[in-house]
């Protein structure tokens, strides 16, 4: 217990949920150390006075309650879809996008408030807690880490129930009654698991779904939108200029009217397992379409190819909690420089669960060039007569393989 009792102040990635509030107590007894909370708030679309009311009564006195929506969406979710992140050909990696800034913002209240160690409620079968520690430790490599649930023994519901009515824990009725699923939620998606979805065999139930309607139900007329381009980045719809989170919120809202970004996923987890889950990304869904049009007419073709081949890695870097790494922010020096020209605008037809391209354009670095590749006569932009050479020149080395596999059928 020597070095347990070392810990003089730790901060706490706090929502004021059963786990976080039972979480709080536990470090206050085990540790005999002053808690300071942390609430992020990155458009889970959740009240959080309520949390930092919830600290008050525990006898918190440094309370932390940050809104970072646009820093969420500007330094985080931008600079990955520059990329087309896409984990293992279909995660948007909603939930793996956010953990690097809560961390971030953790260790600057360590900084600040003089805190030695930080603390998380993630388990330790997930993700989440290899994401959190990474950050940590990249950003601040002494700090000390807490993780209760790789600590207690309170690995039920109930147990953390009973817990929190034995410790006088204030719970509302609706934690005590339970939700068949495990959520998490912020601009970019909301996530589900557990429970129900832990038999991958069986289809999620229509009444889970929060963000999107379901496409049947989606209405029945197309609607269009224009999505404007600078460096990479969108930066107005429909001719209106918004701000990052502004953007973000409005595509969710377009999307989830269209049925648009939902996704049934199992997935290999970092640390081992495959994990079923279920996620609403109607933003990101859009985003994603959007941005490869607006590529398909503003990069060149290897550039192109190049950054699809390295985009399962950084998806992977992402997803695994090596958002601080070296190499995460090697491969984001490229990939921005990349998007100097991706600039324009794209025009998609959202329908019953579907993200159509309609048009792309970009007055100022557009590398479609119609006079080259036109059907009609294209008055001498393309000599046709040059493929001749150029197809047998690659076909050389084929050609050579099948001489050579001919002469030795012969003998």
């Amino acid at each position: 217990m020597s070095e347990i009792k070392k810990i003089e102040k730790v901060v706490l990635a706090y929502s004021g949920g059963l786990d976080t509030s039972v979480i709080l107590k536990w470090l206050q007894d085990t540790y005999a150390c002053e808690v300071v909370t942390f609430t992020a708030d990155i458009g889970q679309g959740e009240e959080l006075e309520p949390a930092r009311a919830k600290a008050k009564q525990f006898g918190i006195k440094e309370i932390f309650v940050d809104d970072l929506r646009e820093e969420f969406v500007r330094d985080f979710v931008f600079p990955m879809f520059r990329a087309n992140a896409v984990y293992e050909g279909e995660y948007l990696l909603g939930t793996s996008i956010a953990r690097p800034l809560i961390a971030k913002r953790q260790i600057e209240i360590a900084r600040q408030t003089g805190a030695d160690a930080v603390s998380h409620g993630a388990t330790g079968k997930g993700n989440d807690q290899v994401r959190f520690e990474l950050g940590y430790y990249a950003l601040q490599p002494d700090i000390r880490v807490i993780a209760p649930w790789r600590e207690w023994d309170l690995t039920s519901r109930e147990k953390l129930l009973a817990y929190a009515e034995s410790h006088g824990i204030p719970v509302e009725m609706k934690q005590k009654s339970g939700s068949p699923y495990s959520m998490d939620a912020n601009l970019l998606h909301i996530s589900y698991e557990g429970r129900a979805l832990e038999d991958p065999a069986r289809e999620a139930d229509e009444a889970m779904w929060r963000w999107t309607a379901s496409p049947e139900n989606a209405p029945d007329q197309a609607e269009y939108l224009e999505i404007a381009y600078e460096r990479g980045d969108i930066v107005a719809l429909n001719g209106k200029r918004l701000s990052p989170a502004n953007v973000l919120i409005e595509l969710n809202r377009l999307g989830g009217k269209h049925g648009i970004g939902r996704l049934d996923l199992v997935e290999n987890r970092y640390v081992g397992m495959k994990s079923r889950g279920c996620y609403e990304t109607p933003g990101g869904a859009i985003m994603l379409k959007a941005h490869r049009a607006m590529e398909s007419i503003t990069l060149d073709r290897a550039v192109a190819h190049l950054k699809d081949e390295l985009m399962p890695r950084y998806a992977e870097l992402i997803y695994n909690g090596y958002w601080w790494s070296p190499e995460r922010r090697m491969l984001q020096q490229m990939i921005d420089a990349s998007q100097n020209n991706v600039n324009g605008s794209v025009r998609l037809k959202l329908y019953k669960g579907n993200v159509m391209v309609a048009g792309r354009s970009s007055a100022s670095d557009s590398l479609f060039d119609a006079a080259v590749v036109t059907f009609e006569d294209d008055q001498g932009a393309y000599n046709q007569q040059d493929a001749a050479g150029f197809i047998k020149l690659n076909a050389l080395r084929m050609r050579i393989a099948t001489r050579l596999r001919t002469k030795k059928d012969v003998s």
